[in-house]
C-alpha cells in the first residue's frame, strides 16, 4: 500500500493509495519539529478511528519545506522498513521533462502538479495551486514543466495587510456582495477578492497570449472553488491533484526501476 505525503509551507497531507483509488486522507500542520514517533502515533490513531487497517509498503513525499524531510525519512524507516520516493532528488525520476533555466530548483510541488494535470487532462496547460503563495505553473504540449508564476498567497496577502496597518482587523476571504464596501472589512474583502479574480484573469490571458496557444487553466488548492463563483476562471478544479501526481511519479519509478 502506498502512502502518500504532501507537505507545504502551512499544511501536511498523508494519504493511503491502493493502486486504484485513495483510501482516506488526513491533514495536520506542518512543523518541521515533529519527530518520526509523533507523525507515526498521530497516524496510526486516525488510521485506527478510520478503520483503514493496511500495511504502508511504499512512500513517496513531496516537501517544500527541506526541514521536515529528515524525520519523514525516518518514519519510513522506523515504523515502514522502506525508504521513501522523495520528488526533487536525484534518484527520483519525472515522467516529463523540466525546461528552465540551467541551476534553477523548481518547487517539488510544482513538479507534482505539473505530472498530475498532465496525466490527466493532456498538454498545453495552466496549473493554479492556491496554496501559500499562488502558483501558475505551464506545461507543454508533451507534459514537460516550462516555467511559471509565483504570487503571495490570498490568505497571506490578507495577513501582511492586517500585520502591517494597525488599524486594519484580520478577516476571511469571501465573495463581498458588491465591489464598493461601506466598512473596513467588506472593503478588505473586495479588494483581496476582486483583486484575486483580476489577477487570476491577467496572468492566465498574458501567459496564453505568449505561448499564443489555445490553454487549458486547472485549479487546485482550497480557495479555487470560491473564486470559480465570481466568474468562469477555470476550465477544471482538482481537489487531489497532487496527491494524484505522487502515485503517478510513484509507479513511473516503480515501472523504471
Amino acid at each position: 500500500m502506498l502512502l502518500t505525503v504532501d507537505c507545504g509551507n502551512t499544511n501536511t497531507v498523508f494519504a493511503i493509495w491502493d493502486g486504484t483509488h485513495f483510501l482516506a486522507s488526513w491533514r495536520c500542520a506542518t512543523q518541521h519539529q515533529r519527530t518520526a514517533d509523533e507523525y507515526y502515533t498521530w497516524l496510526r490513531t486516525l488510521m485506527a478511528l478510520n478503520k483503514v487497517e493496511v500495511a504502508i509498503t511504499d512512500v513517496i513525499v513531496s516537501s517544500t519545506v527541506p526541514r521536515v524531510v529528515f524525520n519523514l525519512r525516518v518514519l519510513c524507516d522506523r515504523y515502514f522498513a522502506t525508504r521513501p520516493l522523495v520528488v526533487g532528488k536525484p534518484e527520483t525520476r519525472l515522467p516529463v521533462d523540466v525546461r528552465v533555466d540551467a541551476g534553477t530548483q523548481v518547487g517539488p510541488d510544482r513538479l507534482v502538479n505539473t505530472v498530475g494535470g498532465y496525466d490527466r487532462h493532456g498538454g498545453d496547460l495552466i496549473v493554479v495551486d492556491f496554496g501559500t503563495a499562488t502558483t501558475f505553473d505551464v506545461v507543454d504540449t508533451d507534459g514537460a514543466y516550462v516555467g511559471g508564476v509565483i504570487a503571495p498567497g490570498a490568505n497571506l496577502s490578507l495577513e501582511a495587510l492586517h500585520m502591517a496597518a494597525a488599524a486594519l482587523p484580520h478577516v476571511d476571504i469571501t465573495q463581498p456582495q458588491r465591489v464598493v464596501g461601506t466598512n473596513t472589512v467588506a472593503c478588505m474583502q473586495s479588494g483581496v477578492f476582486w483583486g484575486y479574480v483580476g489577477l487570476i484573469k491577467e496572468i492566465t490571458a498574458r501567459i496564453r497570449a505568449e505561448r499564443d496557444r489555445p490553454m487549458k487553466v486547472i485549479s487546485t488548492g482550497g480557495l479555487a472553488p470560491l473564486f470559480q463563483q465570481a466568474e468562469v476562471l477555470f476550465d477544471a478544479f482538482e481537489d487531489d491533484l497532487t496527491m494524484h501526481g505522487l502515485t503517478v511519479i510513484h509507479r513511473y519509478n516503480k515501472e523504471n526501476a
